[in-house]
């Protein structure tokens, strides 16, 4: 479903990310852990070119782009490519003046040119499915951080990507609130979604990921089943993480 080749990116003369490669396959949890600044959120958003990497080769679905200093690609292929991801950030970055089903609608009716029905009935069917139906006529200023990030969830899952990308879905959540979204982010692995996760909670990564992937200082130094990577890391740098961290 992705894969990354040889991926660089530099800001400026900063080089980020040094020659990455991943392969997440169809209905995989792919999470990615690792110290603050190793590039994880940098390659999240090379995968779906919020960021246009310096080089190498970004797969999503059936659209590769190859990618040398220098190029930037077109934008109908930035599109092409990016329509087969849904992304959810940190920040939930729902429309203020919209309530949690007109947010679901937004995408569906402007790009996916859907008929308001058609979007409604989806909308209010995914807003079920994250446990939020009573919840649909609420503005966000209404609605917990939790509840805004299932919104978020909800309106990622509209476009129908092949790929669900999150960039620490849980950072600004206290731990009830970020358990709300975790358990629907574990309900969606399970029912095959494919999703790669940037993320600190390491019982997340322990519990749902097919493939747990550590990285630092721009590459990937190891990855491997979760059992594996957590009580049998085979690199020092992911042993020493892992004893710093509150799991």
């Amino acid at each position: 479903m992705i894969i990354i080749k040889d991926l660089y990116k530099s800001f400026d003369k900063t080089e980020v990310l040094k020659g990455v490669n991943l392969e997440v396959g169809k209905g995989e949890t792919t999470v990615i852990i690792g110290p603050s600044g190793s590039g994880k959120t940098t390659l999240l958003r090379c995968i779906n070119l919020l960021e246009i990497p310096t080089g190498g080769l970004v797969s999503v679905g059936h659209k590769s782009l190859k990618f040398k200093e220098g190029f930037n690609p077109a934008q109908r292929d930035i599109i092409e490519l990016r329509k087969n991801t849904g992304m959810v950030f940190q920040g939930f970055y729902l429309f203020p003046h919209m309530t949690a089903l007109e947010n679901v609608m937004e995408g569906q009716v402007t790009v996916l040119k859907r008929s308001k029905d058609e979007a409604r009935e989806k909308a209010m069917a995914l807003l079920t499915k994250v446990g939020l139906r009573e919840k649909s006529m609420s503005y966000p200023y209404q609605l917990s951080g939790g509840q805004q990030q299932r919104v978020a969830i909800a309106r990622a899952m509209a476009m129908e990507p092949a790929v669900l990308l999150f960039d620490e879905p849980t950072s600004a959540l206290d731990p009830e609130l970020a358990g709300e979204v975790l358990k629907v982010m574990k309900d969606l692995g399970q029912e095959g979604m494919t999703m790669v996760v940037v993320t600190h909670k390491m019982s997340f990564a322990r519990d749902a990921a097919s493939k747990v992937v550590f990285i630092d200082g721009g590459t990937i130094l190891e990855e491997g089943y979760p059992d594996q990577v957590f009580t049998n890391p085979k690199h020092e740098r992911t042993k020493l993480f892992l004893s710093m961290i509150d799991n």
